[in-house]
Parts: C-alpha cells; structure tokens; sequence
C-alpha cells in the first residue's frame, strides 16, 4: 500500500483539523499587521494548496506568519498603501525564489538539534500564555501574536494574563475547560483513541459552538458574544468577494526602498521557514528529510502569488505544522486539504464559522502547546548532558521573553560557543567515494565527528543507492556530536528500512548508546 493511500483518512482529518487552527491565525495576523482581514485568508489558502503541492516537505503548513507581523505594518506605513507594499511581497517571493534555485536553503543543516529543540519548546510555552487571555474570554490581544511585548495593547505577554483574570467571561470558560476535557479523553481514553475518523480537535469545536448555541437559545448570560467569535468576512455578493482582491502597485517595481523591503522580507521569511522545516523533519514520526533549497522555490513561487492578488507573505509556520502532526498527518495531503477547507469554507459557510468561540480553538492550541513543551522534553535534554542542555534552554527563554527570530538567533551564539569548544581537540575527516547499487559501502568516521560534519553526512546518507549495504565503522572515533549520533540511529531505525538498506553499525562505544550490529568489519568492501 503506498503511503498516499495508506494515510488518505487520517490526512484528510489532520487537514480539517489544521484548518479551523489556522482560520483565526490567518485572520488575527492580518489584523495585527494593519492589512485586509482577508489577505490572511487568501495567503493561508495558497500557502496550503500551492506550496503545499511545490514543497519538499510532507509536513510543513505554510500560511501568514506571527514573526512577520512587525514588518508588514511598517512596511505598509512606509510604502504609502496597501497595493505598494504588495510589490514588495512579489519581490521577496522572487528573491526566495532565486535563492531555492542558488541551493541557500541548505543553512538549515546547520541549526543544532538543541537550538531547534529550545525554539519549540519555547514557542508551545509562548502558545499557553497567549491563549490563556482567549480561553477566559478575554480577546484584547489578537490571534497570532507571539511576541512578547505585544503591540494591540502595549502589555506584555504576563501583564496580560494578569489583566484577562480581572476581565473573565464565564461562557468562555466553560466552553475552554469542556473542549480540553474533550481533547484530553481523545488521547487518553483507549476506546476515543482508536476513534480515528473522528478528531479530537473537530469534536471540541463542535461542542464548542453548540453550547454556546445553547447559552444563546435560553437568554443565557454565559453566552459568549460576537466579539469572542471567529470574525471572517462575509461579502453579500461575488462582486464584493473578488473586490476582497488586490493587484499590486506595478510603477513601484522601479523604487529602490520597495526593493529593499522586499529583500528584508525575503531574508527573514526564509529564515523562519527554514527553521520551521527543520522543526518538521524533528518532529516527524517516518523521520523523513526534506530539502530546504525545494522549499525555498515553493515559498518564493507562493509569496510572488499572493502579491499578485493581496495576501500576506507567508512562511512555513511552526503551530500549523505541530497542529498537523499532533493530529496525525503523515503526507502532504493534510496541508493541501487544510487550504481546500479554508478555500471552501469562506466561500460557502463563512456564517457558519463565525459561530466559533474563540476559547475553544484556544483549547486546541493549548494543548498543542503542552505537546511542545512537555516536562519531558526537559528531562530529555537535561540527560543528554550541558552541552545540549544549556544551549536549549537559552533558546527556551530567549523566544519566550523576546521573539522567535531573537530568541533563536541568542540560542544559536551560545550553541556555536560550545560547539567550537568541542572542535579545538582534532581535525576531522570524512571518506566518501563513487559507490553503486548492489555494492558495499563503508562509511569510516574519523577521530572528531563534529555538529559541523552533520551535513555531509546526512547528505551522504540521503543519497545512498537503494539495496545496498552499508557498514558505518566508527572504530576510529573519540568524540562524535550528539547531533549526528541522532542522524545515524534515525537512519539505522527508520530510513533505511524504507528504502531497503542494510546497515551494519561498527565500533560505536558504549557511551554513544548506539548498540553495534559488528564486532568489527569482516568483509572486504568497497568504498
């Protein structure tokens, strides 16, 4: 059974589910960068289905992003309107464009495994706090907003749950706490578990709007009011849905200050997007790796459309891409399906969605933030010893308390500071010669296998001939980076099974917590 089909279902409802996860981002984040309410619908559709078609990655959901938000609003402030700024969208696509084609994604090889750790694991606890406020009813602060210092209202992200639990809404409440309830029993519950035609995330939202329905019916004054809904447009006519369209500003293709904000987008929407696939081959249970440079062409085609007709720029975004894994998408189906959704949804039943509360997709989110940062992931990084753990909860609170870009880029410097100290011992060697199908190959590892090594190696094993055997001889090693040790078992358990590779592990001692398959290399092979 290929993958496709054997994942067609439960694709199909991570796509769902991922869809009524992005409708309010896509919508808060418009709000938030001063742009049209439905240039985030318009980005989130084409993030999902076009560059959820052109990308690299079986995972990743594109749509318009949190980290994004300052540049668009003050990009549209200096660019004068709304239709200029759209030039400068086409122009970062572009850009992006030209720098999948000159292979610029493959930085993202170079992102440590604890920075990227830390970066999730902050970006869940960033996802808690920020719904808390949402899931008392409390909705000062717009949807999608991840920075700390948050710009709608001038508090910061802890002021503002202090100010939410001075403003409670008791509807929102109950409609939070049933929907976690419900979400809870869907993971923990033996019987709801095997429900797989049914999510958790898409009962909860049902149940949501039905007891809300319920307190409106009776007069209730827990009935949570049309300000604590979902909020998307609801045009009266086709003529006034295509006006919601926008063409960019052509002359301004001339101005050089467009160009420069242009390549200012374009330079952080790919850093963000990079960081975000390498966030998605972490997470992914096949353990599959995706090309960066590919994903750069499929954002830069997605970003030169949307400012061809009034989106936002886009990038890919890590809770869209959490959502979707969480709730069991295994193929690019489920974001393909999750832009289908959100394109027919505010075609046909825009009145139906706007019956939403905003606290039970808050619930949603907050149990996807417990997913991401999880006490378990701490314990994990702490037994892995200073060296993993003190870069990753720098990152921790570097994005907590600053933003994602700032956050990552702290954890990375002391990342790199530890990594150099690891490579001043020896210099290190990597063998890799032509090989061909039905042949043996040996991988010898040298002295020092270092972070830095980690992308020739995880090249080299990507590219490897189907049916072949291959001895990995770490004999020789005294030190080999926690990184790659990650990328050798990865690939012993999980891809070369699936491309029908033996793989022979030699001379990995017992501190690697690698378990040999060799004793030591019997066979005569060739390199």
């Amino acid at each position: 059974m290929k993958p496709e089909t054997k994942y067609f279902k439960t694709d199909l409802l991570s796509g769902l589910v991922v869809f009524l996860v992005a409708l309010p981002l896509c919508l808060g984040i418009a709000l938030a960068s001063g742009a049209p309410l439905f240039s985030g619908i318009i980005t989130g559709v084409i993030g999902g289905i076009i560059v959820g078609m052109l990308s690299g990655s079986n995972l990743s959901v594109s749509g318009p992003a949190a980290g994004l938000t300052a540049i668009v609003l003050a990009g549209i402030t200096s660019a004068g309107s709304y239709d200029t700024f759209l030039t400068a969208v086409v122009i970062a696509g572009f850009l992006q464009l030209v720098l999948g084609l000159i292979k610029a994604g493959s930085i993202s090889n170079y992102f440590p495994s604890n920075v990227i750790e830390g970066m999730l694991t902050g970006i869940g606890i960033i996802i808690i706090l920020k719904q808390i406020p949402h899931a008392v009813g409390f909705d000062k602060d717009s949807e999608g907003d991840f920075a700390f210092i948050e710009p709608s209202t001038g508090n910061n992200t802890l002021t503002a749950i202090i100010d939410s639990l001075n403003s409670v809404h008791y509807g929102a409440i109950i409609i939070a706490v049933i929907c976690i309830g419900i979400l809870i029993a869907f993971n923990k519950v033996p019987r709801l578990k095997k429900m797989k035609l049914l999510p958790g995330g898409l009962v909860a939202v049902i149940a949501g709007v039905l007891i809300n329905e319920v307190f409106i019916q009776t007069g209730s004054v827990l009935a949570v009011q049309p300000e604590h809904l979902v909020k998307l447009p609801m045009p009266q006519s086709f003529t006034e849905f295509f006006n919601q369209f926008s063409l960019p500003d052509f002359k301004a293709f001339l101005d050089g200050k467009i160009w420069l904000l242009g390549a200012t987008i374009a330079v952080v929407a790919s850093i963000e997007t990079l960081l975000c696939l390498e966030a998605a081959d972490k997470m992914d249970p096949l353990k599959r790796f995706s090309s960066g440079n590919t994903e750069l062409r499929a954002q830069g085609i997605g970003n030169m459309l949307a400012g061809f007709i009034g989106g936002l720029p886009m990038t890919s975004v890590i809770v869209r891409t959490s959502a979707n894994i969480n709730s069991g998408g295994r193929t690019k189906l489920a974001t393909i399906s999750h832009g289908v959704f959100l394109l027919l949804a505010v075609v046909f039943i825009p009145s139906v969605l706007n019956k939403i509360p905003l606290a039970a997709l808050a619930a949603i989110l907050i149990m996807i933030g417990l997913k991401l940062a999880s006490p378990k992931v701490f314990k994990h990084m702490w037994h892995n010893g200073k060296f993993q753990f003190i870069p990753f909860i720098v990152t921790v609170a570097a994005v907590v308390f600053t933003d994602l870009l700032k956050g990552v880029g702290i954890g990375l410097a002391v990342s790199i500071i530890f990594i150099l100290k690891g490579n001043m011992k020896l210099a290190y060697f990597f063998e890799d010669k032509q090989h061909q199908e039905g042949k043996n190959i040996e991988i010898k590892l040298a002295q020092e296998v270092s972070f830095l090594n980690k992308a020739a190696i995880k090249q080299t094993l990507a590219h490897l001939p189907a049916n072949s055997h291959v001895i990995i001889n770490a004999s020789e090693t005294v030190y080999i980076d926690h990184d790659v040790l990650e990328l050798i078992k990865d690939f012993f358990a999980f891809t070369s099974k699936d491309r029908d590779i033996k793989v022979d592990l030699v001379g990995f001692k017992n501190a690697y917590k690698i378990e040999n398959t060799k004793t030591h290399v019997t066979d005569t092979v060739t390199q």
